[in-house]
């Protein structure tokens, strides 16, 4: 699976040097899930470009109550992992299959204490999920697809409030695309300005 080629171009009216953030949903739950902003993109002018790849591939981290942080392992979709204790210490490894195909699963095998799970793109915090109890699980699922939106004084790997979320509602989907351009419009100074709009052009299909 390659990662999909993905160009920012800000053909946009905006005065104001906006930072444009990209992220995903995770759909696994029922209730409103917290959204982190996977990817911030700064500074970029009027006719300016800022190219960035989608990685296919994800990774996961366990960072428990002690401090302890594990590395980062590498995810698909259908696995299910394990944070337990053993011997030397704390331990993730991939123990079998998720619940559901489209689902990552991290299971906190302790005794006692919470566990915060991680799941990165590119490098990126792309979802967290906080205070996992002992015999729960965080499970992520996200579908191919990035929300997009303009913001002010938002960091990557932050974790965005609903009044930040409320206002981006830009859905792009990536379901079977090699590459292509996001193109940015809209925007400008004064009353008669219009609303930002995110559109794909030069679509390449895999």
């Amino acid at each position: 699976m390659s990662d999909i080629q993905l160009n920012f171009i800000n053909e946009s009216n905006d005065r104001n040097n906006s930072n444009v953030v990209i992220f995903q949903k995770n759909v696994a739950t029922t209730f409103e899930e917290v959204a982190v902003a996977w990817k911030v993109i700064q500074n970029c002018g009027q006719g300016f470009h800022h190219p960035f790849s989608y990685p296919m591939t994800m990774d996961v981290a366990v960072s428990d109550s002690m401090g302890n942080y594990s590395p980062k392992k590498p995810a698909q979709n259908g696995e299910l992992f394990t944070f337990s204790l053993n011997q030397s210490g704390d331990s993730l490894q991939r123990t079998g299959a998720a619940a559901g195909a489209n689902e990552i699963d991290v299971l906190n095998g302790l005794e006692l204490g919470a566990i915060n799970v991680s799941v990165y793109k590119a490098g990126k915090v792309l979802a967290i999920k906080t205070a996992v109890a002992p015999k729960q699980k965080a499970v992520f699922e996200f579908l191919p697809s990035i929300f997009i939106g303009v913001v002010s004084q938002v960091q990557e790997g932050e974790v965005m409030n609903s009044a930040v979320l409320s206002n981006i509602n830009t859905q792009i989907s990536l379901l079977g695309i090699a590459s292509a351009d996001i193109v940015m419009t809209g925007g400008g100074p004064g009353p008669t300005s219009s609303a930002f709009q995110f559109a794909l052009e030069n679509v390449k299909y895999a």
